[in-house]
């Protein structure tokens, strides 16, 4: 058997069973390194029962630390904690790189730090956009400062968010490099027959139901377009803090039979839930590169989202398509299955894992 020719080390407290962009990301960038022949093993905290050692899809090697969760999914900041479990597992796969994912990942942060002191090569990648002025804010970017100060390489998924991490670390812009996040096409395809727009004019919102994805805006917004258009109906995936809200908006304007509240909704089961509606939304409140824009976009669907972070970027391709089809108001659907297989070839050809792999690959080397 051929000697692999990275072995790499992810760390992160985002990672499955829990559901999200990170999540996802991790595990798709795991499989494709894994595919090219490289050696990858993934270290988290434990989710319930789930501790130990545990292998996944391609013989992803996953280490569960019986570390629990202290907030948001993070496990608590002990600093030197970590050592000796950090060390085991580098020693004992004989790991190369050390890649961190998520500012606000303390298992990423420890890792980094004891990872750089043994004279290990370090990767941090930054998915999200953070502010300069709240406590909050301003404590992790002192911490980010501290941890990142002698890292090698550092990836971020946009231009705005590349700047944010600049000036909130501190790093030199020339080891900063925008990478943006991928989409698998393979899984993400247009349903070969549309949903018929005659009658209804569906909207699907899939995201986490929290302040920052904007789920306070939707409660003020669903009943006001619900108002306008009688033929619209929103189908609404997701779990979080703020599904009580929608809720009771549903309940305030009678919106049981137009507004359908999924829940949770793995994301082996997004595509079969995007391709059901017309327009996807977006109503995030900041927001470093959307992955559930891509994955709607090669779905075939038209997608509206408020011009935050780095969206734009994300909707560069789309940008002309939907100013036109806007600009024609409902008229837009004649139009939508003539662009929709446009937009899926553009997304495979600029945001498929391999292609985005190959300059995340260069960056470790």
């Amino acid at each position: 058997m051929a000697e692999p020719k990275l072995r790499v080390l992810m760390v992160s407290d985002f990672f499955f069973p829990n559901f999200g962009g990170v999540e996802n990301h991790i595990y798709y960038l795991s499989q494709c390194l894994l595919n090219l022949g490289h050696k990858v093993v993934v270290m988290t905290h434990a989710y319930g029962n789930r501790t130990g050692v545990r292998y996944m899809t391609g013989g992803l090697k996953v280490y569960y630390v019986p570390w629990r969760p202290f907030a948001m999914q993070n496990t608590f900041p002990t600093v030197y904690g970590t050592l000796p479990i950090v060390r085991t597992i580098l020693k004992r796969e004989r790991i190369t790189v050390v890649h961190g994912h998520q500012a606000f990942s303390t298992l990423c942060h420890e890792a980094l730090m004891h990872a750089r002191t043994m004279g290990y090569r370090v990767v941090f990648t930054d998915h999200s956009l953070y502010g300069f002025a709240d406590v909050g804010s301003i404590h992790m970017n002192k911490v980010l400062q501290f941890t990142l100060a002698d890292i090698d390489q550092a990836i971020c998924v946009s231009h705005t968010s590349k700047e944010n991490t600049v000036l909130r670390s501190g790093l030199s812009p020339g080891k900063v490099f925008m990478i943006p996040n991928a989409v698998d096409t393979a899984m993400f395809k247009p349903a070969d027959v549309r949903p018929s727009s005659d009658d209804v004019i569906t909207i699907v919102v899939i995201s986490r139901l929290v302040y920052r994805k904007g789920a306070d805006l939707l409660v003020e917004v669903i009943p006001e377009v619900c108002r306008l258009y009688p033929n619209v109906r929103f189908v609404v995936g997701g779990d979080g803090p703020k599904h009580v809200r929608l809720e009771e908006m549903r309940e305030k304007h009678s919106l049981q039979d137009r507004v359908e509240m999924l829940g949770a909704v793995p994301h082996s089961r997004v595509r079969s839930v995007l391709v059901t509606g017309h327009i996807f939304l977006n109503s995030s409140l900041t927001e470093a590169f959307c992955i559930a824009i891509l994955e709607a976009a090669s779905c075939g669907l038209l997608t509206v989202s408020t011009r935050v972070g780095g969206v734009p970027e994300a909707c560069t391709l789309f940008s002309i398509h939907t100013f036109l089809l806007w600009y024609y108001r409902m008229t837009w659907l004649c139009l939508l299955s003539q662009i929709r297989m446009t937009w899926y070839e553009q997304s495979k050809r600029r945001y498929q894992y391999f292609q985005v792999l190959t300059r995340r690959r260069c960056t470790i080397e």
